[in-house]
């Protein structure tokens, strides 16, 4: 089954990238060749741009402190595991107090290291850090994997807080929603929402043997899911079939 999620606010939108950047950065660390670690070095640098948004830190230490309000609540809920509980709570705290406790934006720090800071201002430009232009990170990339392994992972470690906190927000937003299977007519799927409930995230899962792409809208009061099949130039044109898919609203 193929996933897409859908975020219902920036907020949601902004962790998701994140997300997605530093899953990048840990595909790309363990490797080895030069060019792997001149893209993680890039990624860091996306990264850092991310999460340079003022109220991310307060948005994600606001959602740890909801969710950790609201796993305090089912103390004393006979059917509730107060082993498992307490385990939440205890991951929750550990990284709220890591984010809350980290100076400044997430990578902030390195913005006073001022060889990244030249890689970093022509890393964008199309064959910027060629030897030439930068022969100091020329230089560096003929290190050994190991030594630069090293160094890469002294630069993450200043973003570590924030990955811990956004991997426990976002697993905690997954896990409170229930997948149910819907199906599609004419190739359109719509859903009202219900009035006073806000949904964080839409995750859809379909059968890739379909060969359908979703294109999903949606806001607080309706969800639209529109099936989509790609032409042979690649671009989408509507399916207008019916099929089935899994749903899961997430809050």
């Amino acid at each position: 089954m193929v996933l897409y999620e859908y975020p219902f606010n920036e907020s949601i939108r902004t962790m998701l990238r994140l997300e997605h950047l530093f899953d990048r950065l840990g595909r790309l660390l363990p490797r080895d060749e030069a060019v792997d670690h001149h893209y993680a070095l890039a990624t860091l640098f996306e990264i850092m741009d991310v999460s340079s948004r003022a109220d991310l830190k307060s948005d994600v230490l606001k959602d740890l402190e909801r969710q950790r309000t609201q796993f305090n609540s089912y103390r004393g809920n006979p059917s509730i595991s107060e082993e498992a509980l307490d385990d939440v709570i205890r991951r929750i705290d550990h990284a709220f107090d890591g984010l809350n406790n980290l100076a400044g934006k997430a990578g902030h720090s390195l913005n006073s290291n001022e060889w990244l800071m030249g890689i970093r201002s022509r890393i964008s430009i199309p064959g910027g850090t060629c030897e030439f232009d930068l022969p100091a990170y020329y230089a560096w990339q003929q290190h050994e994997p190991a030594r630069r392994r090293a160094d890469l992972n002294g630069w993450i470690g200043t973003l570590m807080p924030l990955a811990e906190a956004l991997k426990l927000v976002l697993a905690l937003l997954r896990d409170s929603g229930v997948p149910h299977k819907v199906m599609s007519q004419g190739g359109q799927y719509q859903q009202s929402l219900p009035a006073g409930r806000v949904y964080q995230l839409l995750r859809l899962r379909i059968d890739p043997a379909l060969q359908l792409v979703p294109e999903i809208s949606g806001h607080r009061l309706m969800v639209l899911v529109r099936l989509m099949r790609q032409d042979a130039e690649g671009r989408l044109k509507p399916a207008g079939t019916d099929a089935s898919f899994e749903l899961t609203l997430c809050t």
